[in-house]
């Protein structure tokens, strides 16, 4: 492929594409325009308050833990949650949901834990044009987290 410009600001493009029922080389010339649109994407997430939530005896089958969450930047629609092993290398868990965020990026995440340990935590908000990501480590002990 080559490409020249014009005095128009045009590219002028030229292309050459493999045929491979026939062998053959097709060629295509000529000048083409586009638009480019900037967006704000999503530009930070944190993870600002993590608290566990008490279970009664009864519910006590799953520690469950809320996430405070922010971002600046455009708001999000969806958030996934990947829950892994201490070193954040082996995934045990992967859990998105799409969410609604109307004015500022401020929501509570709740995540159930099955069993007491150490867990690494990523939490990713996305929009279709962006993804931002917050990690940390937490200690899940029998309904308390640290």
């Amino acid at each position: 492929t080559g490409a020249s410009s014009n005095s128009d600001s045009s590219t002028a493009v030229e292309s050459m594409e493999d045929n491979p029922d026939e062998g053959c080389h097709i060629y295509r010339n000529g000048y083409y325009r586009t638009g480019i649109s900037v967006v704000e994407g999503i530009l930070q997430v944190n993870i600002i308050q993590m608290t566990s939530i008490q279970m009664t005896e009864s519910q006590a089958e799953n520690s469950l833990v809320d996430f405070v969450v922010t971002c600046q930047g455009s708001l999000p629609t969806d958030v996934c949650t990947v829950v892994s092993d201490p070193t954040c290398q082996v995934s045990k868990s992967v859990v998105c949901n799409p969410i609604i965020v109307t004015d500022e990026c401020l929501l509570t995440i709740r995540r159930a834990f099955e069993e007491p340990g150490t867990y690494c935590i990523n939490i990713t908000l996305g929009d279709d044009t962006s993804q931002a990501l917050a990690s940390a480590l937490i200690s899940v002990n029998g309904g308390e987290s640290t």
